[in-house]
């Protein structure tokens, strides 16, 4: 052969080569970050918004009654978050996908079956499902920014392990404000047009530290030793197991995946929500905001709920004993009712059917515990409670709502300290409110600042009128 033949054959090769290389770098540039996407999507979200409060801006929307006005504005319409909206009938849907759709198309880690919580995230942010490759880029993102400041290190470490995990739990997201990158861009005279990408930072910032901050917390105040590495071959959920001490139950790995995605956002309008997004709207730093958050999710009528379940539910089983027959239960419902009690976990403010959650981790126990005492016992109360209800004409809605499971599946695995529970949700909540700071940020959202009126100004406003 001859040699300007040779030469030839090496030049269609080497040719061959750098197609087949540039084809390689196309597919791989069209592997997009979370921010990236988030970048391009936030210009057509704003003219969307302009176009909206353009046709609709004037129109009423809703009554506003006094009634509302003194019962904690309930039912008030006066939020936008696209995030999550709750439906009286079907319960929360993720950027409109139900609980069971979303268990179906999220992503999920190797030989699991429930969805990855970063998957969950990044449909909050985009309205997009991603890609088991976005995913597992976000679980490496997640992982190296993990590490928190050797101050707020110390911080936990002296804190009595008297001190109730959510007050060491705020205490430590406050804390994180020292290295805020949004507070930083904001005194440099960051445009407005571009606070979204210092508040983005923090949100990863925050929803990635989480972990390490919570295992922080439960090693110290229930004496389980030193706080192991972040791993970072692994997902989320699996390194906040670990955090825990529990990575070795596959079943609990899995249950944090569920819990995480399914107590992640509830609409806007909740305690823990709202507050995000109040602070978050003085342009405090997303550390600051979701501090307020957990200030809120620490209250008895928000997120310390599953405990007063399991309370109830250990009382009851104390009184008549495991394996109760209906008779005995329905005998205890009655009660917890005629004591002035409610039944903690049965109920819900906006729901009028069986909370999606509910059933979700219904399924989960059915699956993996099905012959664990108490959830026999929650099974048992979940048939019989809703009709007492019905009939005591106690409730709109007498169907379970999601702290009616959540409390007896961890307790399951071993995690039966009940006063972390509400740190759990807290991690867990910091997904929802973190979406809504990061658009909040990119759509320019106000102060906010409602119109309150004094007892006497109501009395003029109606004086003399039907």
């Amino acid at each position: 052969m001859s040699s300007s033949i040779l030469r030839s054959i090496a030049r269609q090769s080497r040719s061959s080569a750098l197609a087949r290389s540039a084809r390689f770098a196309s597919t791989a540039a069209k592997q997009q970050t979370l921010k990236e996407r988030l970048a391009e999507l936030i210009p057509a979200e704003i003219e969307n918004v302009k176009a909206v409060r353009a046709e609709h801006g004037k129109k009423s929307f809703g009554p506003v009654l006094v009634d509302q006005l003194y019962g904690g504005m309930r039912g008030l319409p006066a939020l936008i978050w696209d995030g999550s909206v709750l439906d009286p009938d079907e319960g929360i849907r993720f950027r409109g996908k139900t609980i069971p759709e979303i268990q179906d198309l999220l992503p999920k880690a190797p030989g699991g079956s429930e969805p990855l919580p970063e998957g969950l995230f990044w449909l909050l942010v985009t309205g997009e499902v991603p890609t088991q490759a976005q995913v597992e880029a976000l679980s490496k993102d997640w992982a190296a920014r993990a590490a928190i400041p050797e101050f707020v290190e110390e911080l936990l470490d002296r804190c009595p392990p008297t001190l109730h995990p959510m007050s060491q739990f705020s205490l430590a997201v406050t804390a994180l404000n020292h290295d805020s990158t949004f507070a930083k861009a904001y005194q440099q005279g960051v445009s407005k047009k571009e606070y979204w990408g210092p508040a983005f930072e923090d949100c990863m910032d925050l929803i990635a530290k989480l972990p390490n901050i919570a295992g922080r917390i439960y090693r110290n105040v229930y004496g389980q030793g030193k706080v192991p590495a972040i791993d970072p071959t692994k997902d989320y959920s699996w390194n906040m197991a670990n955090l825990l001490g529990f990575a070795e139950k596959n079943d609990f790995v899995e249950l944090l995946r569920l819990y995480i995605t399914i107590h992640s956002d509830h609409e806007g309008g909740n305690v823990s929500a709202h507050a995000g997004k109040l602070v978050g709207s003085a342009l405090s730093d997303p550390f600051l905001a979701f501090a307020a958050s957990l200030n809120g999710l620490a209250g008895p009528l928000h997120g310390l709920a599953n405990q007063e379940v399991l309370l109830w539910l250990r009382k009851m089983q104390s009184k008549i004993g495991e394996n109760a027959t209906d008779e005995a239960v329905k005998e205890y419902v009655w009660s917890t009712l005629k004591n002035g009690q409610v039944v903690p976990g049965y109920g819900h403010a906006v729901l009028r059917k069986t909370d999606p959650r509910y059933s979700a981790q219904r399924e989960f126990a059915l699956k993996h515990l099905p012959n664990d005492p108490l959830f026999k016992l929650v099974a048992q109360v979940f048939n019989i409670v809703p009709g007492i209800l019905l009939e005591a004409g106690k409730a709109k809605n007498p169907w379970p709502n999601v702290d009616a499971h959540s409390g007896v599946l961890l307790t399951h695995y071993g995690l039966d300290q009940m006063n972390f529970y509400t740190v759990l949700f807290g991690v867990s909540r910091a997904f929802g409110v973190a979406a809504q700071l990061i658009w909040d940020r990119a759509l320019g959202a106000p102060l906010e600042r409602p119109k309150s009126y004094s007892t006497d100004a109501i009395k003029k406003i109606f004086a003399g009128k039907n």
